[in-house]
């Protein structure tokens, strides 16, 4: 009968060490959103072309609902911004510390707080007195105006819980970046590092110091 030998192999990769930290922003700009299914919808009408629209009869435009339909609404009914917003801003800002984009992907991560009660997009809650409608001219991908309307959140606070590899970043490190991507990227439309302009100046925002996370709290309404 064949013996079999035991053999003891070391491992050498250690388990992930992952942990997660909340950090608090208050917004400095105003907060422009757009579900990206509400942006996909306008796209399509506007790509119809003149002679479709020939075709139909021209319905006047609410520009409050389709504010209103641009909003992302959790599960629960409350208002939030797309988790993945902070998430890309995080990424994207690691280019400014020499920071590898593609290792920060595996290493940093946005907790959501709710979903979308339309499309389960993981998002993050937007505390404040809620929206306005916000209407301005814009050009579509053919280069013809459009006015859009948008949500815009003029006071508004988010609680953010950011899970990350304690391998790769400390939690200063997480704290700087969140820092940086408030006052250098934003979030939203017309923020500062948007892809397709310069941006509005829109979504920015600044990290709220423990010692007034009290106040911050109580400021916006919050009992988590």
């Amino acid at each position: 009968m064949k013996q079999t030998k035991e053999v003891e192999v070391k491992a050498t990769i250690k388990p992930p060490s992952m942990a997660v930290l909340e950090i608090a922003i208050r917004g400095i700009e105003p907060l422009v959103i757009a579900r990206f299914s509400k942006k996909g919808e306008l796209m399509a009408k506007m790509s119809e072309g003149g002679a479709a629209k020939n075709k139909k009869e021209r319905k006047a435009r609410d520009y409050d609902q389709e504010a209103q339909e641009a909003k992302h609404i959790a599960v629960e009914g409350w208002e939030g911004i797309a988790a993945s917003a902070f998430r890309a801003g995080l990424i994207s800002v690691c280019r400014l510390v020499n920071f590898k984009m593609t290792m920060a992907k595996m290493a940093i991560f946005v907790v959501s707080d709710g979903y979308d009660r339309e499309e389960q997009t993981p998002l993050v809650r937007i505390y404040g007195p809620g929206a306005t409608t916000y209407t301005a001219h814009t050009r579509n991908s053919t280069g013809v105006v459009d006015v859009r309307s948008r949500p815009m959140y003029t006071k508004w606070g988010c609680v953010l819980r950011v899970r990350f590899d304690q391998d790769q970043f400390s939690a200063q490190d997480v704290l700087n970046l969140i820092a940086r991507v408030g006052l250098q990227n934003g979030i939203g439309e017309g923020r500062p590092n948007s892809k397709v302009s310069a941006g509005l100046g829109y979504g920015l925002f600044q990290v709220v110091d423990s010692s007034e996370f009290a106040a911050f709290k109580k400021e916006f309404g919050i009992s988590v």
